[in-house]
């Protein structure tokens, strides 16, 4: 759903039952988060979410390690249309060959963040779907691990057994603590469903940080939450936008559609790529386009 995807959106939802401090608190957090980038040349009129404009999210699961600027370890687009309530959640595999805006040469769509950050991913992103990314969410999964710490730990449902740095998951039911809610995240090779698989996963691990991070008995640490998240979320949302789309897009939230980029993978000069055919990419793009309510192109 859409709150899985919007961590600080969540985090709004707690000023209704800790007060008038926690709401400083939030609003706080809110300002360092907050990294505004170039409005997208795509759109005519701003975005007004007060008056219920359909509008787009990037959410960029980035894998930052010392010394390394990190690359854009998963790419989720969120389309969201309040007027048919309905949210479309596409997955973006990292191996993507297309154009990098901003280098112009063919890469894999994950290499933009290494090039040019969060502003050449989405000038790359809008330049391949023909669309208008008017928001995005940078989470640093490296330290999305102090998040679940913070809040007791998560709960999965684990579809894949499989063991990835020295820890065993089983299939059905299971409760993380941060680094084994990272690891559960980490793992594509063993996983029949490559990168869409491991995108599921992070998906999981961030409906639940919600879920788990909204109940009444943590609300003791939000502190320590709200700490973690300054340090490791990145958006061009206001504290403003947020309180107006919890409050004018709730609906679209219960009508979830979820699809893939359909291509395949190959190697092209001893390196993979995903390839995704034209007739696809623009099939894919006149539909977000239609859930943004733009013509089709």
């Amino acid at each position: 759903m859409l709150k899985a995807a919007i961590v600080l959106i969540s985090l709004a939802l707690l000023v209704g039952v800790v007060g008038l401090f926690v709401y400083h608190e939030v609003v706080s957090t809110s300002k360092v988060v907050y990294q505004p980038i170039k409005k997208s040349d795509r759109r005519i009129e701003p975005i007004n979410v007060v008056e219920k404009d359909p509008f787009s999210v990037l959410l960029l699961g980035v894998d930052k390690r010392e010394g390394d600027r990190g690359r854009s370890d998963s790419l989720m687009l969120l389309t969201v249309n309040p007027n048919n309530n309905t949210t479309k959640i596409i997955s973006i595999p990292r191996d993507t060959r297309t154009l990098i805006v901003g280098k112009n040469r063919i890469d894999k769509i994950n290499h933009a963040y290494a090039f040019g950050g969060v502003q050449m991913t989405v000038n790359t992103v809008e330049k391949f779907l023909n669309i208008p990314i008017d928001y995005y969410m940078e989470v640093n999964m490296e330290g999305f691990k102090d998040v679940v710490d913070a809040i007791g730990g998560v709960k999965v449902n684990n579809t894949l057994d499989f063991t990835n740095d020295d820890v065993h998951f089983k299939k059905g039911t299971l409760f993380l603590n941060g680094s084994d809610a990272l690891s559960f995240t980490r793992m594509r090779h063993d996983d029949p469903n490559g990168d869409f698989g491991r995108e599921a996963r992070q998906r999981q691990i961030i409906e639940a940080v919600i879920n788990q991070g909204s109940k009444i008995e943590n609300l003791i640490g939000y502190g320590d939450i709200l700490k973690s998240i300054k340090k490791n979320l990145v958006t061009n949302f206001t504290i403003q936008e947020i309180y107006n789309i919890q409050k004018e897009y709730r609906e679209a939230s219960g009508n979830i559609e979820q699809e893939q980029l359909q291509g395949s993978g190959e190697l092209i000069k001893g390196i993979y790529y995903y390839l995704v055919p034209e007739k696809n990419r623009l099939s894919l793009s006149n539909e977000l386009r239609n859930q943004l309510q733009l013509e089709s192109k």
